[in-house]
């Protein structure tokens, strides 16, 4: 029973490595390219290093054009294998453009987000702003000002640690109040 487990599974193990064709062929830039398709028109046979047993050899593009009359003639099935040709390449220019497309989406989204960055920014100084110019004028009235220290306890500023504070408020307006 085994025995007809691994016969079964070494048969399927076959059929697998055939039905995942593949070609290998040596692009412009002389790079090995692998790939499940035929290479682009523009590659030389001579360049094809490897192609799938059923594959038949490829018709360059002037060859296809002139036997094109003589398609005409044969039946549907048998035009179907010469249908089958690898396709034309995706333009460059279309890639480019794609690429371009994609580019600038991004750099819109960057400056979308830095644009959301700098108007948080720009309202958190605002808002200290604001809070600064209510402190300064709590501090101008003269009523005594009462803190918490470092133990919890509500103490009243003597006038040096009114000043400090004052001066405080001014570096605070002058950096986040500016117009």
């Amino acid at each position: 029973m085994k025995l007809h487990k691994l016969v079964l599974l070494a048969v399927a193990c076959t059929w697998a490595l055939g039905a995942a064709a593949q070609w290998q062929w040596i692009d412009k830039d002389g790079r090995k390219v692998f790939s499940d398709r035929p290479p682009p028109q523009d590659i030389p046979e001579k360049s094809i290093l490897k192609q799938p047993s059923y594959a038949t050899a490829r018709v360059p593009a002037a060859a296809a054009a002139a036997s094109a009359p003589e398609a005409a003639d044969t039946p549907a099935s048998a035009a179907a294998p010469a249908a089958a040709s690898p396709r034309a390449p995706a333009s460059a220019a279309g890639k480019d453009k794609e690429l371009e497309k994609r580019k600038a989406e991004a750099e819109a989204a960057e400056a979308a987000k830095k644009k959301a960055e700098d108007d948080r920014i720009a309202k958190a100084k605002a808002e200290n702003c604001t809070r600064a110019r209510a402190a300064k004028a709590t501090f101008e009235t003269g009523a005594p000002i009462r803190q918490s220290n470092a133990q919890g306890e509500r103490v009243f500023l003597d006038e040096a640690q009114r000043n400090a504070e004052v001066k405080r408020i001014d570096t605070i307006i002058a950096s986040d109040c500016k117009r």
